[in-house]
């Protein structure tokens, strides 16, 4: 089992609180991804949970046994840092089973298990290599596989692909994807890059300033940010952002910004709305499309666009809007758009999101 329950959990460096009356529940099985900027608390709370650093005040416990206080050693944790921290004069299998040699396992057992994560990470060819004959993903998944042989319930990820480039990171998350399918253990997974998190996760943490401001779906952590906070840090491109007020009618809901304006009649408010009300709306660029079409009856701008941006399978272009607004939106690679062309965009209000400017609260 692998269930850890995180109770009012406080951590402060002399003065500065780090992490603050945090409650976090995770299930067996489940993997779980911490997200957020540098300085959020995300690896605080992960040592935290390892044992690796005190804690102020609360109190995490593993299938409710109070592990607080326990060190990490008898934690029946796996850890995987950014740093991979392989003994450089140890070849692969020596770097996997110096925990299991240490703790006075049998000889018979450290070999089997050592076997059994070196073919699940690809790695039997490389068993009797040191780490400087490795390239950096063959690295990481050697720190993988000395975490995995501790044969452990719960296993943490801290930034683990950070130092890797952009093809061995894509290449590990799969690697690490597929892992937590065969093992089915509870997954601990800290990490600033959104797709990452995106990717990876059953649940996303989205965490700022030592607390969590949501805890969700990837989907809906994307689709349905809680707060103004959690919408601008996912998406990349990031989401539109234009501040302005809501008028309310008896029969339809519009939201204003100068000569900008939007029908969310349909939005799907969940709390009492009104005339004059503060309100900041955000748009991601897939849920802007450019149209031929004119119909007054959509949420259709004109503009130019200033800048195109090609990204492979599509582009991303940015418009100034008649309104005196500028948006972002993207098309498909293939259309032949350049700066200084007249357009045509409408915006998909059933997929808007629409916050409560002061509170920074989604509505």
């Amino acid at each position: 089992m692998g269930i850890v329950n995180i109770n009012k959990l406080d951590i402060s460096y002399e003065s500065t609180k780090v992490v603050d009356q945090l409650d976090l529940h995770i299930d067996n099985g489940e993997f779980l991804v911490l997200l957020g900027p540098s300085g959020c608390g995300k690896s605080t709370l992960l040592n935290a949970i390892g044992g690796l650093i005190d804690t102020s005040g609360g109190s995490i416990s593993f299938d409710g046994k109070d592990v607080t206080w326990t060190d990490p050693k008898d934690r029946g944790i796996g850890m995987v840092f950014q740093s991979y921290a392989l003994y450089p004069t140890m070849s692969v299998e020596k770097n996997m089973s110096f925990g299991l040699r240490i703790a006075g396992v049998d000889k018979a057992i450290i070999e089997k298990k050592v076997q059994w994560a070196a073919k699940l990470l690809q790695l039997e060819p490389l068993l009797d290599r040191k780490p400087a004959a490795l390239s950096g993903g063959q690295r990481q998944r050697v720190a993988i596989g000395r975490a995995l042989v501790r044969d452990a319930d719960i296993y943490l990820f801290d930034e683990p692909l950070s130092n890797l480039d952009a093809k061995l990171r894509a290449e590990l998350r799969l690697e690490i994807k597929k892992l937590h399918n065969t093992l089915n253990s509870t997954m601990i997974y800290v990490t600033h890059d959104q797709i990452e998190a995106l990717t990876l996760a059953d649940r996303i943490a989205v965490m700022k300033d030592g607390i969590i401001q949501q805890l969700d779906t990837p989907h809906n952590v994307y689709n349905k940010p809680s707060n103004l906070f959690v919408a601008t840090f996912l998406g990349s491109p990031a989401m539109n952002c234009v501040e302005g007020e809501l008028e309310v009618k008896t029969d339809s809901v519009h939201f204003h910004a100068g000569k900008l304006s939007v029908d969310v009649t349909n939005y799907g408010f969940t709390q009492t709305i009104k005339t004059g009300q503060k309100i900041t709306l955000g748009v991601r660029p897939e849920h802007i499309e450019m149209t031929s079409v004119k119909d007054e009856s959509l949420n259709q701008f004109s503009g130019c666009i200033e800048l195109v941006e090609p990204m492979g399978s599509d582009s991303l272009l940015w418009s100034k809007l008649d309104t005196g607004h500028q948006l972002s939106h993207r098309t498909n690679s293939d259309e032949t758009t350049v700066a200084g062309d007249n357009v045509s965009i409408t915006i998909d209000a059933t997929k808007c999101s629409l916050f409560d400017s002061i509170t920074t609260e989604r509505l």
